[in-house]
């Protein structure tokens, strides 16, 4: 059994007054293994944010299931989703999503405070991973007092911190300039050598091939996949390329 498995995954939404309805999501099939990092892309509208809040337990899916580490995500009950989201998975923004009036330490110490965690244990996670982070010295600080780059490196502390089964990413470097966008790449693939999967979705093509696996949406449904193996970051990049404008021109399927 894989790790995360998507199966049939299925996603439609009634317009406003009922009218209509939009399949967002049609027939999603996909295997992530534990320890992947899998980058997924797609134009706007191709259902790639839908497939991302599925797979956060953030909406339900129309059909199909979401196994993660073998447990079925529809089937949680509504009042339990909260705590199983704070116990499996982690999440970086785009937009970080610090708050302002807690310093840098207690914005990552959150997730454990939230879950009944005692102050010890809190604290002897943060050290080793703030080090690793490189954000030690700023965890005093307040997000409005740091960089852009301190503060996405203070999300991924906050998506580590709870030893979460899998890392969702949603657009992390989109609010970043190239030069911390290149070290929360680095990042990334340094928690993922560690054996943390990684799952990102974005739009940027440098981000994506950072990752092992690009998985490529369009008009609800995988459409095609790319894997590394021995290819460099440049070779992927190309190929990730190449890969979209055949998308965009209709050229491709897997």
């Amino acid at each position: 059994m894989s790790f995360l498995e998507v199966n049939g995954l299925k996603k439609t939404y009634s317009t406003r007054l009922g009218g209509n309805k939009v399949e967002a999501l049609k027939n999603v099939t996909f295997t992530v293994e534990k320890g992947e990092y899998v980058a997924i892309m797609g134009e706007s509208g191709s259902g790639k944010t839908t497939l991302l809040n599925m797979l956060a337990a953030l909406d339900r899916p129309t059909g199909g299931t979401i196994l993660l580490d073998g447990r079925d995500i529809s089937a949680i009950k509504e009042s339990a989703l909260a705590a199983f989201r704070r116990e499996n998975l982690g999440f970086v923004f785009q937009e970080f999503n610090l708050l302002d009036t807690f310093t840098v330490e207690d914005n990552i110490y959150l997730p454990l405070v939230l879950a009944g965690r005692s102050y010890g244990e809190i604290s002897v996670r943060l050290t080793p991973i703030a080090a690793r982070l490189g954000i030690s010295n700023i965890l005093k600080k307040y997000p409005y007092e740091i960089s852009g780059g301190q503060k996405q490196r203070a999300a991924v502390a906050r998506a580590m911190i709870t030893g979460p089964k899998l890392i969702l990413a949603d657009e992390p470097t989109g609010a970043l300039d190239s030069r911390a966008a290149d070290e929360l790449l680095r990042l990334f693939g340094e928690v993922n050598s560690s054996g943390q999967t990684v799952l990102m979705v974005t739009h940027s093509v440098k981000a994506a091939s950072s990752a092992n696996r690009v998985l490529f949406i369009k008009d609800g449904e995988v459409f095609h996949q790319i894997y590394r193996g021995a290819d460099t970051d440049e070779q992927l990049y190309q190929k990730i390329s190449d890969t979209l404008t055949l998308l965009t021109t209709g050229g491709m399927r897997q």
